[in-house]
């Protein structure tokens, strides 16, 4: 029997509480046995000893020695009008090794002294004394053998054992049969049902339908078929866009050709003799660039599968005063708005990272908030700092520019979603929150209003313990 199952753990507990029943039933049964037994044999001296009080002659002594064996006693007395009086008497076999008054016998004690009469095989003579029954007399005391009484004792606890075994079992079994069938079976059947549709999760026939009679159970079923409802829609759906991105990126391709050669004419149209035609070229060549990019980042994104970083300790500002040298010079382009680059590094500040992947992380971030500024023509400032404490770093990218959109708040580092400015297409960030939780920590938004924008880079500093 497989005790880690549901049915062999409660024929276990049934094993375990039969067992405890039996203890409890027998224990008080046979304690009670005992005293019935001793109480009885007072009775039958006392009856032996008012026949012989009857007369006034006296008794053979093979009689008295028939009396006794008949009330199974070796000595009998009574104690009448204050007066002790041996009435029955015969040799002892060994001497009286203990007493016990059954007119003050509490339960513990008499619990205690058939225990012990139960575990101690060796025939003994013990004094019992009580009360004569029907008030005749004061005290009646016995002396007798406890090998008999144990006997007794041992043939009853037997009988009863066996009676409440048989019932026990009975009992064990039905609930065992109706255990299986009301709850093992069930729980079995939303087990199948799970099997099949981890087999086949795309096809909604193994979907469960609620059918159990029990509440709870039928409960699990109903949060199962709710759950398997829902991961069959994600996976069609996951399958309709992966379909649908495969189609893209083949668009994506072949139009990306097509502009290409669009491009080739657009930059002959610049040497055009009419001077409208010259006039148009840029932003014709202008459309066309944007739409040669938004393919090839479409085909980037469809295709790209970010290494795991390559974790290295290294200085963190170098690495800001490269971006920050980058963005500067990208930034001449547009004169009439002047970006300034503040760099709050700590020196000597080191942060375990993949150095590239984090380049292009605070590159991106950068970048994003130049193009902000750049776009209301009017001056801004850039600052990005550090700071770190015993769990994490932390890198916040702030800048003065106008704020995201509304709509761009809400469908943050989602692709094609969440562009910050018009015609992005919101895949920047959408692979710097990738980069960094490949890292194992957050990019966060903290602010963005009509005073600007700030992210926030965190990443946990026990990734892996590299020499220092």
């Amino acid at each position: 029997m497989n005790f880690n199952s549901i049915s062999g753990r409660f024929a276990l507990l049934t094993i375990v509480f039969v067992v405890l029943a039996e203890i409890l039933i027998l224990v008080p049964s046979v304690t009670n046995f005992r005293r019935d037994y001793l109480e009885t044999r007072l009775e039958r001296a006392q009856i032996a000893s008012l026949a012989l009080l009857a007369t006034d002659e006296s008794i053979a002594a093979d009689l008295e020695s028939e009396l006794l064996e008949n009330a199974g006693v070796f000595n009998v007395v009574l104690r009448r009008d204050d007066i002790r009086q041996l009435v029955l008497s015969s040799p002892l076999p060994q001497p009286i090794s203990a007493t016990y008054d059954l007119r003050d016998d509490s339960w513990g004690v008499s619990v205690r002294d058939t225990l012990h009469r139960l575990l101690n095989p060796r025939p003994e003579v013990i004094r019992v004394i009580g009360e004569p029954v029907r008030q005749a007399g004061q005290l009646i005391e016995i002396t007798m053998d406890t090998a008999p009484m144990r006997a007794a004792m041992i043939e009853f606890a037997l009988r009863l054992l066996a009676v409440s075994a048989a019932f026990s079992l009975m009992t064990a079994l039905l609930l065992n049969l109706a255990t299986q069938r009301l709850i093992v079976r069930p729980i079995r059947g939303v087990i199948d049902h799970m099997i099949a549709y981890a087999a086949s999760p795309e096809d909604s026939r193994t979907i469960i339908t609620p059918g159990a009679s029990m509440g709870e159970v039928r409960e699990a079923e109903s949060a199962l078929a709710q759950m398997q409802r829902t991961v069959t829609a994600s996976l069609k759906q996951r399958e309709r866009l992966a379909q649908l991105g495969q189609a893209v990126a083949k668009i994506s391709h072949d139009l990306r050709n097509i502009l290409t050669t669009g491009q080739i004419l657009a930059d002959r149209l610049e040497e055009s003799a009419d001077p409208a035609v010259r006039r148009a070229a840029p932003k014709l060549m202008g459309a066309i660039s944007r739409a040669v990019n938004l393919c090839e980042t479409t085909l980037a994104f469809g295709k790209a599968e970010e290494p795991q970083p390559s974790l290295t300790l290294f200085h963190l500002r170098p690495l800001v005063a490269e971006v920050i040298e980058a963005e500067e010079l990208a930034g001449e382009a547009v004169p009439e708005a002047t970006v300034e680059f503040i760099a709050d590094i700590p020196a000597g500040m080191r942060i375990r990272a993949d150095r590239d992947q984090l380049y292009r992380v605070l590159a991106n971030l950068a970048r994003n908030a130049r193009q902000a500024i750049e776009a209301t023509r009017r001056p801004g400032t850039i600052e990005i700092s550090a700071t770190e404490d015993e769990s994490h770093w932390c890198i916040r990218v702030g800048d003065t520019g106008p704020g995201l959109p509304q709509k761009a708040r809400e469908n943050l580092f989602q692709p094609f979603t969440g562009g910050i400015r018009k015609g992005g297409t919101g895949l920047g960030l959408a692979i710097a929150a990738d980069l960094i939780r490949g890292h194992g920590g957050r990019l966060d938004l903290m602010r963005s209003d009509s005073e600007g924008t700030e992210f926030q880079i965190s990443l946990p500093r026990e990734i892996s313990r590299l020499p220092e």
